[in-house]
């Protein structure tokens, strides 16, 4: 057993959802460009960014469509759901969530929200939510969405736990990787209810105690997940520990900044002299 001090939130499915508002946005621009779009193509754009979203509703078009052309749609697609969020009140907030939320605040649980959306302040700020997270690590934030796991890995890096410690809420295949590969444990609800390696399962955060929250059985399937585990932060200084993080993590302490403060996100050093030299650079 481990015990939980800190929970990371997706936000979409499983604070709030939205997903109908994405669905009519990208059935409109699909629309318009002559392509089908059903509920089935929808439920696969769960959990990724918007540019990889756009790719899937792509993959039936016959034309090729450049870079700008396709940031142009992707950013249509924004606008149209933006519109549609101005309908958007705390009476779209998910079952248990309000509850679920005091109950952890009220046993001094740090949470965060961790999404691929670039609009995660705006529809927290509509349903009375944003000032409720000690932290929030949304789609501005990151370079790689889920299920890569960097939006678990920061949160948990700024609210100052180690991953071994956090529990993540997932409503994505995706996003439930994702958690599983930070070396977090994850709670899967909504569509990604059942996933056969999350830590644990439930419909929605109403079928879930606080206390079910705070002690999480290591389960088999967390510990083996298909990609390698994020690392965790050393308790006490929250160093990477060298051996069990990737490549793409360890930069961060070779480096001794964040990727964010370095605005370096794509950066490779060549070689270890090299790598000691960037590292004096920004001690």
């Amino acid at each position: 057993m481990r015990t939980i001090k800190a929970v990371i939130f997706d936000l979409d499915g499983v604070i709030v959802s939205t997903d109908e508002y994405h669905f009519q946005a990208w059935k409109r621009l699909a629309d318009s460009l002559g392509l089908p779009f059903g509920r089935e193509s929808n439920d696969r754009l769960r959990g990724v960014s918007r540019m990889e979203s756009l790719e899937i509703m792509l993959e039936k078009s016959a034309k090729r469509y450049s870079l700008d052309e396709k940031r142009e749609m992707a950013e249509r697609k924004n606008t149209y759901y933006r519109e549609l969020l101005k309908g958007l009140s705390p009476a779209h907030i998910l079952p248990g969530v309000i509850g679920m939320i005091k109950a952890l605040k009220d046993r001094q649980v740090r949470i965060a929200i961790g999404s691929s959306s670039k609009n995660a302040r705006a529809i927290l700020r509509a349903v009375g939510l944003e000032d409720e997270f000690d932290v929030i690590v949304d789609g501005n934030l990151i370079t790689r969405s889920k299920p890569d796991p960097e939006v678990f890995t920061i949160a948990a890096m700024r609210l100052g736990i180690s991953p071994e410690e956090c529990l993540v809420v997932e409503d994505a295949e995706a996003g439930v990787e994702a958690g599983l590969a930070a070396g977090m444990g994850v709670l899967a609800i909504g569509a990604a209810g059942g996933h056969p390696r999350a830590t644990r399962s439930a419909k929605d955060l109403s079928c879930v105690s606080v206390d079910e929250f705070l002690l999480v059985e290591e389960s088999h399937s967390a510990s083996s997940a298909k990609a390698p585990a994020a690392g965790a932060l050393r308790k006490g200084d929250f160093s990477l520990r060298q051996e069990r993080a990737p490549a793409r993590v360890r930069s961060v302490q070779e480096y001794g900044i964040s990727k964010l403060e370095m605005g370096t996100a794509k950066r490779r050093v060549p070689d270890l002299e090299q790598r000691k030299r960037t590292r004096d650079q920004y001690k």
